[in-house]
């Protein structure tokens, strides 16, 4: 049948969908994974690392042993971006991003993987990231799966950290954590990086993405401003980070400024970037973001 392969949806630069249903992706950016083990130049370590093996979610854990008594380091959580649909915590744009953080601000760093879109309809990924976040605490009276996170992390300096999709996920668990409280670990900052909500304009991937969602600015994961729970949220710092030239920079201010409207009893701030577009930081070596990621190690490491 050759109406079956005729395209019925494109959402470039993610996938295309054919009338027979089937969905083919784009190859949005240099995916390749980068394997785990240790980096003799820079000292790093990483390790894969299965969360569920109901789902098959994995996470991969970074750091970079410091000679002398073992210490206890702060936790950077990361959830990657990608549309829901797109990245991995093993790609070399997550890899290299966590690398500089677990070098320059000296944290254990830890990036979630979750169930892709659209194979695996939202809100899977904001369920698997939810998840990933327990399994995490589970090792916080030092007795969890992984002898990394019970040997060197301190679960009362826990930060998350997320880009475009993944922003929007960290904001998700991070109003959830409050809502049914995670006891042992306190979040103590939120690196919101160019998140990813609705404007006036349906979202019409996301719908395509989430048929349960209206893919408009009633739904509280789209827009945090109609969300009842949003003062719950478990985290005490937020900068939110926004770029002049992408397209979201005017929802991430909004963000903001519905942060510091709200009753959350945290501290918001703003941090605009001139000239740049769409997590530039991940894919370009320049000033600018070199100085980006410079604020993101003093937010981690000045609390």
């Amino acid at each position: 049948n050759s109406s079956a392969s005729e395209v019925a949806r494109d959402f470039r630069p993610f996938f295309r969908v054919y009338k027979d249903g089937r969905v083919e992706k784009y190859k949005l950016f240099d995916d390749c994974p980068v394997p785990a083990g240790l980096d003799p130049t820079s000292g790093i370590e990483s390790k894969d690392i299965l969360i569920s093996s109901k789902t098959g979610v994995s996470a991969r854990v970074i750091f970079r042993r410091i000679d002398g008594p073992d210490q206890k380091l702060p936790l950077l959580v990361h959830y990657h971006g990608g549309g829901f649909c797109a990245g991995s915590p093993f790609d070399s744009a997550s890899y290299n991003f966590l690398s500089t953080m677990v070098t320059q601000a000296n944290v254990v760093a830890i990036s979630g993987g979750y169930r892709l879109a659209p194979e695996n309809s939202l809100p899977i990924a904001y369920e698997d990231s939810l998840e990933a976040l327990k399994w995490i605490a589970c090792h916080s009276d030092g007795s969890g799966p992984e002898p990394w996170l019970n040997q060197y992390v301190d679960f009362g300096r826990v930060f998350i950290a997320g880009e475009s999709a993944g922003a929007t996920i960290g904001q998700y668990v991070a109003v959830r954590t409050g809502v049914t409280g995670l006891p042992a670990v306190r979040i103590k900052g939120m690196l919101m990086v160019h998140p990813f909500f609705v404007g006036r304009e349906p979202a019409e991937m996301y719908k395509f993405m989430c048929p349960t969602s209206s893919g408009l600015d009633d739904d509280p994961k789209l827009n945090p401003a109609v969300d009842p729970d949003l003062p719950k949220m478990a985290c005490e710092k937020v900068p939110v980070c926004v770029a002049e030239k992408d397209w979201l920079r005017n929802r991430g201010v909004k963000y903001y400024e519905t942060l510091c409207g709200s009753e959350w009893k945290g501290k918001a701030e703003l941090e605009e970037t001139k000239d740049e577009g769409h997590c530039f930081h991940l894919f370009s070596k320049n000033e600018r973001a070199e100085q980006l990621v410079k604020k993101m190690v003093d937010f981690v490491t000045k609390d």
